[in-house]
């Protein structure tokens, strides 16, 4: 039997991804802006109500870890042929812990999947039917982060810290053949990440209505963040700053389309725009769009960088699997 030397001079450290993310980060926003996007998307799109999802992940997720634990590890393909996914015993109190969520909302929400058919108990077991696999399958959200974590790897090679070239595609075959393990890397970043901004305002809608005006705004102003430019990248800080002397753009986002993108009724849209309007976090332009406010990034930016420890930890786990693999 071969025993593998692992040669830890070509990993890397949480600290250098951050750092290498919070350094080139006009060249990151808009990836990394789509690519929560489209994953909150999915959160939604999945029951029409984000902590159904986020319950059903957290379950996953303890799953995952049992089966990193006892060292079993599922590629894509086997994981998603099982007929169910039984999951460990779990206590309300313990989602609602991990969800910061009350006691009475995760109760009903528990029993609304139950009722839906998600989740069945059987005998002892407590299962995930397969009928909810078409709705947290990530076929897509492979490629998003494939793509992302590529673009971060690029500027890790250009700045010496990461040796190994990769290819998008081989990040892609590593999710998939290691599935299990990455995708339990993958929503622990993904749980306390989008929790905490439910932390922050309160509701996972509002966030989603604030991340799709966010979006549009970045899009927007993407010339001036230097993104489609040989020039070097601006840092965390100073892309911001970018962002926030725009923030006067008259190129905003109505509550119709930002329905139109996330599915959330144009009602509730103007009811949670409101709460942003309240929090001086969004603003109404002349022709009644939404836009960023400049308090926004005051409340904001200091908590984001916290934020991307998680990102930065998670990349940091797939590029040095991919350097002993």
């Amino acid at each position: 039997m071969n025993i593998q030397e692992i040669d830890f001079s070509k990993t890397i450290s949480d600290d250098q991804v951050y750092e290498t993310i919070m350094g080139n980060y006009s060249s990151l926003s808009r990836e990394w802006i789509t690519h929560q996007w489209n994953w909150m998307n999915n959160v939604y799109w999945a029951f029409k109500d984000h902590y159904k999802y986020m319950i059903v992940i957290s379950l996953i997720e303890k799953t995952l870890q049992f089966y990193d634990q006892m060292q079993i590890h599922y590629s894509f393909n086997e994981f998603y042929t099982k007929s169910y996914l039984q999951i460990e015993k779990f206590s309300i109190t313990e989602l609602c812990e991990k969800l910061d969520l009350p006691k009475e909302t995760v109760r009903r929400k528990v029993l609304e999947l139950e009722s839906e058919g998600v989740i069945k108990r059987i005998k002892k077991k407590i299962i995930i039917d397969s009928k909810a696999f078409r709705f947290v399958k990530p076929e897509n959200q492979i490629k998003f982060s494939s793509k992302y974590i590529f673009i971060v790897s690029r500027l890790l090679n250009r700045e010496k810290i990461y040796s190994k070239i990769l290819k998008q595609d081989e990040i892609e075959n590593i999710f998939k053949k290691k599935f299990t393990l990455c995708w339990r890397w993958f929503y622990r970043m993904q749980i306390p990440l989008v929790i905490g901004y439910h932390k922050f305002m309160h509701d996972l809608t509002t966030f989603h209505v604030w991340g799709t005006i966010c979006m549009n705004q970045v899009l927007n102003v993407s010339r001036q963040l230097n993104l489609d430019s040989d020039r070097p990248s601006l840092d965390y800080f100073a892309t911001n700053n970018v962002l926030i002397d725009n923030l006067g753009s008259d190129i905003g986002i109505s509550a119709m389309s930002i329905s139109d993108m996330t599915q959330i009724p144009r009602a509730t849209i103007i009811r949670k725009c409101k709460y942003l309007y309240k929090e001086d976090l969004i603003k109404i332009n002349e022709k009644k769009q939404y836009i960023l406010s400049t308090m926004n990034f005051r409340k904001i930016l200091p908590y984001q960088t916290e934020i991307f420890r998680y990102k930065a930890k998670f990349i940091r786990k797939v590029l040095n699997l991919l350097v002993i693999s």
